[in-house]
């Protein structure tokens, strides 16, 4: 609970206060103050201030003069602001107190808002036709963070990973391997996902400059991939395995794990689609095209805009008719037609399982909720309306769909110029297809090594092993972070250099204050006693730090409101810059035993607290870098 006692407190005060003055039904709000304003504003007198026919200033004056009776608490003080709000100043000893004892507790910063209900999140779903790329990564770290924050919040969640083996761009390196002499195997020493993007991928969408009877020759494999019983359906299965299965040892590698892959060529052969087709034509949401230029073709009605085909005149189906029976599936809308068998166990020790059509004897398991938060790019906005809208109209608006959109991932010039891409001075934009992009590991082995050169430098007595942890940790630290420090609706320019700085808004500055706590503690060889006199935490960065302790839950409750991961990296800095000016101000190691003890105390409460919140966000807190 921490700071929420305070809030708590102060909100049922204020309720008896108004309920003294005849007004029970005011919705208030009770928010963390600006400096110098106290610790808590509120702004119940703006919103009484009709009722009782009274300027805000002269009720805040009164609410303060009433509130005096309540100051035994948490509360030291009340002030009414000249602008008409209210300000509360805590009684710092008995705060501190609370806050810091509850940092110990196991579950410190979860909140207890998701009762336990089921949301199903589905994240990554990177075509299984080449590695995953810088760009990539933001959807994965998006998604992992959001499962994170939620689970917190006393969700319980569903982690679905999306397959599309049976799209156009999985027939594109079909072609390149049947009909482009393109060996089946890679060089030495070259992932097979990374094989197939930069070299199958890239050179047979060359060819179709040059070649237009190849996308004859790829309609027909498309068409064969989704007839399910062909050869190329097989062979399509062996590459996009052996693709999935490179792709899944980056994301692990990044820190997130899934529940269940679900496969699109299942989809596709299950009895879902013929279903949903019925039943969008019963309900007139589609129509068949008998002229123009979707003659032959069955859409969907735009409403205000462009018809969407959903079947060509082939008789091929688009992304968005193998996307409605998934989001149908997802919500629980449709009899669940799979069975599922293990597919592997995770880095995290949790087994991972996949959809089958097959029948088995493992128990059905079930991956549907009233909830479904799809993690998808802004360029798929449109698509994700339509089934949104769709879904609202299956299930009469008492399920929920969410598409949780986000901007695309350009590289720096100077990051760009480092991997050999030629930007002319200019970010990069990454385009697959153009072979334009940068392979997340590739990210990664260079982040690695630039951490492991400088952190051997300041630690040159530490192990290899030791040496290689903190890279790997800092890393992944690295690049989740600069994933998520903005809005999830600006474009992120990413810089190597610049995210591993110690200095600024970056993941390294954010582990180093850990570190440096861990260096506190590990000199002063003692163990925190908690019955602590906490009167002695008095100076302004001890008490400033502790309320930045304590404000986690608050954090977490707004993280999960507007579903962004951006409020807890803002947390997390915010707490590390508050412990970073408590560590340039506050002399530790040399205070009396008892102030010794309780500063012990706060710099252990601080860890926890920062060690949960990075936690949040899949970073990892090394004890020296």
């Amino acid at each position: 609970m921490s700071f929420r006692v305070l809030l708590e407190e102060i909100r049922k005060n204020l309720l008896l206060i108004l309920k003294d003055q005849k007004i029970s039904d005011l919705t208030f709000a009770l928010e963390p103050a600006k400096e110098g304003f106290g610790d808590i504003s509120c702004n119940v007198a703006f919103l009484a201030a009709k009722r009782l026919k009274m300027k805000p200033n002269e009720i805040a004056q009164n609410i303060s003069k009433q509130y005096e009776k309540y100051l035994d608490g948490l509360v030291l003080k009340v002030e009414a602001h000249p602008s008409g709000y209210v300000n509360f100043y805590a009684n710092d000893a008995k705060l501190s107190q609370i806050i810091i004892k509850e940092s110990q507790n196991k579950d410190f910063g979860s909140i207890a808002i998701g009762n336990n209900k089921t949301i199903t999140v589905e994240h990554t779903s990177v075509n299984p036709n080449k590695a995953l790329h810088v760009g990539h990564v933001r959807n994965v770290v998006v998604g992992d963070s959001i499962i994170r924050i939620l689970k917190k919040a006393g969700y319980r969640i569903n982690t679905l990973n999306y397959v599309d083996d049976s799209g156009l761009q999985v027939a594109d390196i079909l072609l390149g391997f049947k009909h482009l002499g393109f060996e089946l195997e890679p060089p030495s020493g070259i992932k097979f996902d990374h094989y197939c993007g930069d070299e199958v991928y890239v050179k047979t969408t060359e060819k179709y400059q040059t070649n237009p009877e190849l996308e004859q020759k790829r309609n027909q494999i498309l068409k064969e991939i989704e007839d399910g019983n062909s050869d190329t359906a097989k062979f399509a299965f062996e590459i996009t395995s052996r693709v999935l299965s490179e792709q899944l040892k980056t994301c692990w590698r990044i820190g997130a794990s899934y529940d269940c892959l679900n496969f699109e060529s299942e989809i596709v052969r299950s009895k879902l689609w013929p279903e949903i087709f019925e039943k969008l034509k019963q309900m007139n949401l589609i129509k068949f095209e008998s002229d123009g230029k979707n003659k032959g073709c069955w859409v969907i009605l735009g409403d205000g805009e462009e018809d969407k085909v959903l079947v060509r005149s082939n008789g091929t189906a688009t992304y968005i008719a193998k996307d409605i029976p998934y989001a149908a599936w997802k919500l629980g809308l449709v009899e669940d037609p799979f069975y599922y068998k293990k597919y592997s166990e995770q880095s995290d020790g949790k087994i991972l399982y996949q959809t089958s059509l097959l029948r088995n004897d493992l128990p059905k398991r079930d991956y549907s909720s009233d909830k479904v938060i799809t993690v998808i790019d802004s360029r798929q906005a449109r698509l994700q309306d339509i089934i949104t809208g769709l879904m609202a109209k299956f299930s009469e608006n008492k399920k929920e769909y969410i598409h949780l959109s986000y901007e695309s991932v350009t590289l720096s010039s100077e990051t760009a110029n480092s991997l050999g891409m030629d930007t002319g001075g200019k970010s990069a934009q990454m385009s697959g297809r153009k072979g334009l992009y940068v392979n997340a590991d590739k990210i990664l082995d260079m982040l690695e090594q630039k951490t492991y050169d400088e952190t051997k430098k300041r630690n040159p007595e530490s192990s290899e092993q030791v040496l290689h942890d903190i890279a790997k940790n800092v890393a992944v630290a690295t690049l989740r972070y600069e994933m998520i420090k903005q809005d999830l609706d600006k474009i992120i320019t990413f810089d190597t250099t610049k995210s591993l700085s110690l200095e600024g808004d970056t993941a390294s500055y954010i582990q180093y204050a850990f570190a440096r706590a861990s260096r506190i503690l590990e000199k002063s060889s003692m163990s925190p006693n908690f019955e602590a006199n906490y009167e002695l935490l008095s100076d302004k960065y001890e008490t400033n730090l502790i309320k930045q302790i304590g404000k986690l839950d608050l954090a977490v409750q707004d993280a999960v409101n507007n579903l962004s991961p951006k409020i807890i990296a803002k947390f997390c800095y915010s707490l590390a810059v508050s412990f970073n000016s408590f560590y340039e101000h506050v002399r530790v190691l040399d205070a009396e035993p008892n102030l010794l003890n309780a500063r012990i105390c706060l710099i252990s409460a601080f860890q926890t607290c920062l060690r949960n919140s990075l936690d949040l966000i899949g970073i990892k807190t090394p004890s020296r870098m």
